[in-house]
């Protein structure tokens, strides 16, 4: 059993003093030290999780501009496709009508040349006519003559035409 005397009372009784001690000294330190030392984590964590809420939300605004400035490059490059499309339209209409005019004003130079050379033709046969006319009334000749002279002026008329023709 346990006994009671004098070395245990002055034992417990140390044991308080140091207790009672070391909680003003230490105790009440070091918690308050532990007190502040979980505030401040505590204040850590709250202030990283609304930094982690505004990372998020900073984010999230980045991810809308992109997917805006997406759609405004989209809209431009969409917008470029229809201009170039329509330019490219017109310049086929317009280079159409500068050929269709391009042969409207050759085919009226062809029909131009083409009264030209029957008028200079028609010039031609007349001045030769005459020519012949010249011939057949000068010589006074008969018929065989008359029409052997027409039948040499009317070869002599084809080859002509076919070398003005040509």
């Amino acid at each position: 059993m346990i006994e009671i005397n004098a070395t245990m009372i002055a034992q417990v009784l140390n044991f308080l003093i140091l207790a009672a001690i070391l909680r003003a000294l230490a105790y009440k330190p070091v918690a308050r030290l532990l007190q502040q030392r979980s505030d401040s984590i505590k204040n850590s964590i709250e202030k990283a999780e609304a930094d982690k809420k505004a990372a998020e939300k900073t984010l999230e605004q980045y991810k809308l501009q992109l997917a805006e400035a997406h759609k405004k490059a989209q809209d431009i490059v969409d917008k470029a496709e229809i201009t170039a499309r329509q330019e490219r339209e017109a310049l086929v209409a317009e280079t159409k009508r500068e050929i269709d005019k391009m042969k409207q004003t050759a085919q009226e130079e062809i029909q131009n040349e083409r009264n030209r050379a029957f008028e200079q033709m028609k010039s031609e046969i007349v001045t030769l006519s005459l020519a012949a006319a010249e011939k057949i009334v000068a010589k006074n000749l008969g018929t065989k003559e008359n029409d052997k002279l027409v039948s040499d002026f009317i070869a002599n008329l084809d080859k002509d035409m076919l070398e003005d023709v040509k």
